[in-house]
């Protein structure tokens, strides 16, 4: 999410959400991990969460940065 930052437009967030979708539906992965829905903010959805914004609106401060790490499933990442 991005709303606050300098260059967003709702075409733009238009677009972020289209390739998201596509991302988590296409079948196309073999796994995905979801950032989006980890540092979103739940009641505006094209923000970050305050408490992970490092103040751009684009870029996760350190908190937001752990909150990913701690989404991935570390199982995606084992041999098949």
């Amino acid at each position: 999410p991005f709303e606050g930052a300098a260059y967003f437009t709702p075409e733009g967030e238009t677009k972020r959400q289209a390739v998201n979708k596509f991302i988590r539906t296409a079948g196309a992965y073999d796994g995905v991990i979801d950032f989006d829905v980890t540092v979103r903010d739940p009641n505006h959805p094209t923000q970050l969460q305050p408490m992970y914004d490092s103040g751009d609106h684009l870029h996760p401060n350190d908190a937001g940065y752990k909150a990913m790490a701690d989404t991935i499933d570390l199982s995606l990442f084992k041999k098949r």
